[in-house]
């Protein structure tokens, strides 16, 4: 067996065996399988694709590749929530206070930015001080005591996850369905709170949502916070205070919060509006060493130096976004990583202005972009003006934000 047929047999479309797919997971973990040959794999993967069986061998491979938490210290039943990508989504920082608020105990373990998708600990890092690197006992400690901790994959939890994850970003493998569902639930394994969700006895939902735009306004990590905030206060709505309120709710049901959905949704809502979620933000950010003055000072975050206003340059209805420009646009001007070890700027970043279905008048503000190199700026500019499709009729048919759940 050597990597080199194995990547021959995955190009052809073969199905792999579990012990071929760990030949190659820990052989890359120990340093014998290189980086150009891991990649070649990932991308034979992504092109080809995973059966459900092959899928299941990755997941727990990279679950037992290091450590596992045991979270059942944490009292009562604990919840987490992932998504699989998304631009402008800052669900997490919204959610998780709420529905600690609402006595759900949140054990989260996120990520950071992966492709031209942001990640929520790149998000809270933006707050100064903010520790995003918690031990296990520490993490139990703090969910038992406050009900709720987010903290990133630590080296020894799921360590082949992780570095698979950091060559993923930079090879264009991102956008695979076996790649992203055996990340996000072997960290799951890894900390004993999910195995593949139902086939292991573990109730688990999944909320399908429009993906055709931006899910908030603000794309970038610091803009993200600040309106994470916003909406904690009560000051914003739209499709990320919707998305938010149907995952918290959704939450409330698993944990026995709630007998239905509707009781759950009227909490969720409750607890934003008489400012208990916003209360529990702090109490977050207090307990993992960050400045809670960002909740009432904005200029305690990082801040672009340019801002420059894309201007449209027709009049008519905005009939098309192009989501995923807008994601890589944030990469360009600093948000995102190009290499894995790229350091990203906190600050810059893209503020949509105008919505599928808005109408637009010919010199009206479609989007600011917050740079600090004029020139990435302008780009930037160029970008997200040729991201917006607009047309002469009003989009009468526009995607529901919640298209399913399961």
């Amino acid at each position: 067996m050597g990597a080199y047929d194995i990547i021959e047999k995955k190009r052809d479309g073969k199905e792999l065996t579990k012990e071929e797919i760990q030949y190659m997971v820990m052989g890359f973990m120990k340093g014998e399988i290189p980086d150009y040959q891991m990649s070649a794999f990932l991308m034979a993967v992504f092109l080809n694709g995973m059966s459900e069986q092959e899928t299941m061998y990755l997941t727990k491979i990279m679950a037992v590749s290091g450590k596992q938490a045991d979270l059942n210290r944490i009292e009562g039943i604990k919840v987490d929530k992932h998504s699989t990508g998304g631009v402008g989504d800052t669900t997490t920082l919204v959610v998780a206070p709420v529905a600690a608020a609402c006595g759900v105990p949140v054990a989260k373990m996120s990520g950071r930015g992966l492709g031209h998708t942001g990640g929520t600990i790149d998000k809270l890092e933006s707050i100064p001080g903010f520790c995003t690197s918690m031990e296990i006992e520490e993490f139990i400690r703090q969910v038992n005591e406050i009900g709720i901790a987010v903290t990133g994959q630590t080296t020894d939890l799921a360590p082949a996850d992780k570095k698979i994850y950091a060559l993923r970003d930079v090879t264009a493998t991102v956008d695979s369905i076996p790649l992203i569902a055996s990340s996000i639930m072997s960290k799951k394994l890894a900390a004993e709170m999910v195995k593949i969700g139902n086939q292991a006895g573990k109730k688990t939902i999944a909320l399908i949502t429009d993906m055709n735009e931006p899910l908030g306004d603000m794309v970038g990590n610091a803009l993200e916070v600040i309106e994470a905030i916003e909406i904690l206060k009560g000051k914003r709505k739209g499709k990320l205070y919707e998305v938010s309120v149907e995952l918290a709710s959704y939450m409330l049901l698993l944990s026995d919060k709630a007998e239905t959905y509707e009781e759950a949704k009227i909490k969720v809502g409750q607890m934003i509006e008489n400012g208990q979620g916003l209360k529990k933000m702090e109490e977050f950010i207090r307990f993992q060493k960050g400045d809670v003055s960002v909740i009432s000072d904005y200029s305690r975050f990082p801040k672009a130096e340019i801002q420059m206003n894309v201007i449209s340059e027709r009049y008519g209805y905005v009939h098309r976004i192009d989501c995923e420009e807008i994601g890589k646009t944030s990469i360009l001007l600093g948000g995102g990583r190009i290499t894995k070890d790229s350091k990203i700027d906190l600050s810059v970043g893209i503020e949509i202005k105008k919505r599928i279905g808005d109408r637009v008048e010919q010199g009206e503000v479609l989007a600011v972009i917050y740079a600090n190199q004029e020139e990435k700026g302008r780009e930037a500019c160029k970008k997200i003006r040729d991201a917006y499709t607009i047309t002469d009729e009003k989009t009468m048919r526009v995607t529901p934000v919640i298209c399913k759940i399961i």
